[in-house]
């Protein structure tokens, strides 16, 4: 008996073909007398239906833990407003970047489909930054901790780095942040 380890329009890894693409379709085999399907397939749109050995999820950025124990991540959303055909010019066709700023799957930072097909690879782009703010914040933090620690023995240039860390550290907390 198997259970479906992907649901549909997940990005996955496909092992055999060398490339990301999205699940289309969970394809289960059911025999007669189960509650259960006997396996469960997968249609990622590549001509044939793939087991779930053959696929690999995608690692979303959970596994860092930034500033007070937050938890940022990119997860794909779908793309309602066009169909994957015509925003095939984009990262992953058929999807946008969301970042989660929350321990709900529903909160976070967004971009409007207009902007995002104006210019996909700098949305791309500044959802990776949003995503990984708070550990940029956490080695900020280390470097000014460390800094004051050092005292004299620290290059000029590196001393700079640190004060412009602190300075950064200090409007963020001002700010409201």
């Amino acid at each position: 008996m198997a259970k479906a380890q992907f649901h549909k329009n997940q990005r996955v890894y496909v092992r055999p073909v060398g490339t990301w693409a999205l699940i289309e379709k969970v394809v289960p085999q059911w025999t007669k007398g189960l509650d259960e399907p006997l396996r469960v397939y997968y249609d990622v749109g590549l001509g044939r239906e793939f087991s779930a050995d053959e696929l690999q999820a995608e690692q979303t950025e959970t596994d860092h833990n930034g500033h007070d124990g937050e938890l940022w991540r990119i997860v794909r959303a779908r793309n309602k407003w066009q169909p994957a055909e015509d925003c095939a010019r984009h990262p992953i066709p058929g999807t946008y970047p969301v970042v989660i700023t929350g321990k709900a799957e529903w909160g976070g930072w967004r971009v409007p489909g207009a902007e995002y097909d104006l210019d996909p690879d700098r949305i791309e782009q500044q959802a990776k930054l949003i995503a990984a703010a708070p550990r940029l914040l956490e080695f900020a933090l280390a470097l000014v901790e460390w800094a004051r620690t050092s005292g004299e023995d620290m290059p000029s240039e590196l001393a700079d780095l640190a004060h412009e860390a602190q300075d950064l550290i200090t409007q963020t907390d001002s700010d409201g942040n």
